[in-house]
């Protein structure tokens, strides 16, 4: 059945907003968009003082540590806040199943149809598989002195092309569209978490398999620290864990020239933070066609700094956006994250704000084809958000801060 959504404003992404516009829906995909007259429908909803756009795509998360939230204070550097994060995981504040379950409903509620999660368990990938959010989990490892890496990459494997199985075995979205909603892929942690060997294994593997990957990168001083010297914070937390690998060598060089040593730099890698990158970073980054994915509320909680947000802009590479955990985070609205993006990057269009939190995140996770812009054949995820009446400048309201009761689901 065909039904005709009218709004104040429709946000196709791919295009200007549309004012006065129409959504067509028929069979939960999308049949066409426009202004003026539209088709003739039987059934027809007028939305009023709204914009419709696709539901936003919140590009890196970490579920499993939902039942942290609150519990891990700010810190003024990031190896400070993992050593707090890690003291009170070892005191028994581990996954929690209800509050990895509320954060997915948490997600839905702020308007959010795609993420890409990371697991260390797999349980997230359950946990969004019985939801009608899709994305791509990324099973990730670490390992700074392992001593078999091909035999663990294997294993890992293994896990996640088993997950991938049964997800394709389930069949649908469960909302009449093929396909599963939510697939797996292996990633790597960081580059103070994971040997030289490890990361190439990783590689090797993601390019075999054409999967999606996530890597932590750039996101504090003390990580240039250690790349460069072998020295810092990182070098002083890997002794005490007792996993310090004596055959490592410092590369002397910055995290993105280092990736790309490794092999483990392409079009499909997803940068999270991204912090301390150079501009010439960024260019290698842009030239690459990787994605820098930045998580700017959760970098000033855990110590990492402000998130240069106009010079990722400036350089050319693709931004998508994230939440990052309730660890470092206090919620998971990413119209919170614009709100923050649009402070530290005055001058930055919010148009380009709302791709990265739409289109780009969907690009950077393969997922553009379905998600991520308002076009013909893609799935009806349609959010309607409300605006004051007489808006004309409904792409600065939406990065002004939405909150969660602003924000319904449409189809």
């Amino acid at each position: 059945m065909s039904t005709l959504y009218r709004a104040d404003w429709i946000l196709p992404i791919e295009s200007p907003p549309i004012h006065d516009g129409w959504v067509l829906v028929d069979e939960r995909r999308i049949a066409e968009v426009g202004a003026g007259p539209p088709p003739p429908v039987r059934n027809e909803a007028t939305l009023g003082s709204v914009a419709v756009l696709p539901g936003l795509v919140n590009a890196h998360t970490h579920l499993e540590l939902s039942g942290m939230r609150g519990r891990v204070p700010p810190s003024s550097r990031v190896s400070g806040w993992i050593r707090d994060l890690m003291r009170l995981r070892r005191e028994g504040h581990r996954d929690d199943p209800l509050a990895m379950a509320a954060a997915v409903g948490e997600l839905r509620r702020c308007g959010t149809s795609l993420v890409g999660d990371i697991t260390n368990t797999f349980a997230s990938f359950h946990a969004l598989a019985a939801s009608p959010i899709g994305g791509c989990v990324f099973y990730e490892l670490l390992g700074f002195n392992h001593p078999r890496p091909a035999e663990r990459v294997a294993e890992a494997a293994a896990m996640t092309r088993e997950a991938n199985r049964r997800a394709a075995d389930a069949g649908s979205s469960g909302a009449g569209l093929p396909g599963p909603r939510v697939r797996a892929s292996v990633v790597p942690h960081a580059p103070y978490s994971v040997s030289p060997a490890l990361f190439r294994e990783i590689a090797a593997l993601a390019e075999a398999e054409q999967w999606v990957t996530s890597v932590h990168l750039g996101e504090s001083a003390e990580e240039i620290e250690f790349l460069r010297t072998g020295r810092g914070p990182w070098r002083d937390l890997i002794e005490e864990l007792g996993v310090w690998n004596d055959g490592w060598r410092a590369p002397g060089c910055g995290p993105v020239a280092y990736l790309d040593t490794l092999s483990a730099l392409t079009r499909r890698t997803l940068i999270v933070h991204g912090v301390q990158l150079t501009d010439d970073d960024l260019a290698r980054v842009r030239d690459r066609g990787a994605t820098v994915v930045t998580c700017p509320r959760s970098n000033e909680w855990v110590g990492a700094g402000q998130a240069p947000i106009a010079r990722f802009y400036a350089s050319g590479v693709r931004v998508a956006v994230g939440t990052d955990s309730l660890a470092s985070c206090p919620d998971l609205n990413l119209f919170s994250e614009l709100a923050a993006m649009r402070r530290l990057a005055p001058d930055v269009p919010a148009s380009r704000l709302l791709h990265s939190a739409t289109l780009a995140g969907a690009e950077a996770l393969g997922c553009a084809g379905e998600h991520g812009a308002l076009s013909a054949g893609r799935r009806a995820d349609l959010i309607a958000v409300g605006v004051p009446a007489g808006t004309t400048d409904v792409e600065e309201c939406l990065c002004s801060g939405i909150q969660p009761d602003s924000v319904r689901w449409l189809a």
